[in-house]
C-alpha cells in the first residue's frame, strides 16, 4: 500500500513531464505558424519552390507533434496546438488552389477534419489576396478561377451546420468567407466593367484618329 508522499511524488512526476510536453508544443506550435506563414508569402511570391520547402517543414513538424502528443492527447487536442495545425492545413489547401493544383485531402495533411474545414475557411482570405493582386494588373480569367474555388469553399462550409462545439467556431468562419466571396466577386465585376469601358474609348480614338475621319468624303467639320 503507498503512503500519502508516495502518491504525491508520483503525481509530481507525472505532473512536471505534462508540464515539459505543454512547454516544448508551444514552442514547435510557434515555429509551425510560422512555417505556413512563409509557405503562404511565398506562393504570392510565385515563389513556388521556397513555398513547397516550408509546407514540407511544417508537415514534418505536425507529424512530431502527434507523435510527441501522443501520450497527451489533451495537449494535442488544445487550442494552441490545433490552431498551429489549422495554419498549416490553410497554407496547404491555399498554395494548391493558387498554383491551380489538385486540393489536398485531410488525410493527405494528417489533420483532424475539423481543424482542416477552418483551415478552408482561412483559405478564402488568401484567395482574396491573391485575387486582389491580379486586379491590381487587371480582370483575367486567373481571378475569376479563384473566385470559383472562393465559391466552391463557401458552397461546403454552409453545409456544416453543427454546433461550435462540435465544429470549434466554423461558423463564424463561414459568415466571414460569405463577406469575402461578396467583396471579391463585386472587385471582379468592377474590373471587368472597368476594362470593358476602357476597350469601348481605346476602339472610339482609333476611329476618330483613322484616316477615313480626314478625308474629303468624311469632314471633321
Amino acid at each position: 500500500m503507498k503512503t500519502l508522499p508516495e502518491i504525491a511524488e508520483r503525481i509530481h512526476q507525472a505532473l512536471e513531464a505534462r508540464t515539459r510536453a505543454r512547454d516544448q508544443v508551444l514552442t514547435q506550435a510557434r515555429v509551425l505558424t510560422r512555417h505556413a506563414a512563409h509557405a503562404i508569402r511565398a506562393a504570392h511570391r510565385e515563389e513556388w519552390s521556397i513555398a513547397a520547402e516550408q509546407l514540407e517543414q511544417a508537415r514534418l513538424l505536425v507529424r512530431q507533434l502527434q507523435q510527441d502528443l501522443a501520450p497527451y492527447p489533451e495537449l494535442y487536442f488544445a487550442g494552441y496546438t490545433q490552431d498551429a495545425i489549422k495554419e498549416f492545413a490553410e497554407a496547404s489547401i491555399a498554395c494548391a488552389l493558387i498554383q491551380n493544383l489538385s486540393l489536398p485531402t485531410p488525410e493527405e495533411l494528417g489533420v483532424e477534419d475539423v481543424t482542416y474545414l477552418n483551415g478552408l475557411a482561412e483559405a478564402a482570405g488568401e484567395l482574396r489576396r491573391r485575387c486582389l493582386d491580379i486586379l491590381r494588373q487587371g480582370y483575367s480569367q486567373e481571378a475569376e478561377r479563384l473566385l470559383s474555388c472562393m465559391d466552391d469553399i463557401y458552397d461546403v462550409l454552409v453545409t456544416m451546420d453543427y454546433p461550435d462545439a462540435v465544429t470549434n467556431g466554423l461558423r463564424r468562419q463561414t459568415d466571414v468567407a460569405r463577406s469575402l466571396l461578396e467583396r471579391t466577386r463585386g472587385d471582379i465585376t468592377l474590373s471587368q466593367r472597368e476594362q470593358h469601358l476602357e476597350q469601348v474609348i481605346r476602339d472610339a480614338v482609333k476611329r476618330l484618329e483613322s484616316p477615313s475621319h480626314d478625308s474629303p468624303d468624311n469632314p471633321r467639320f
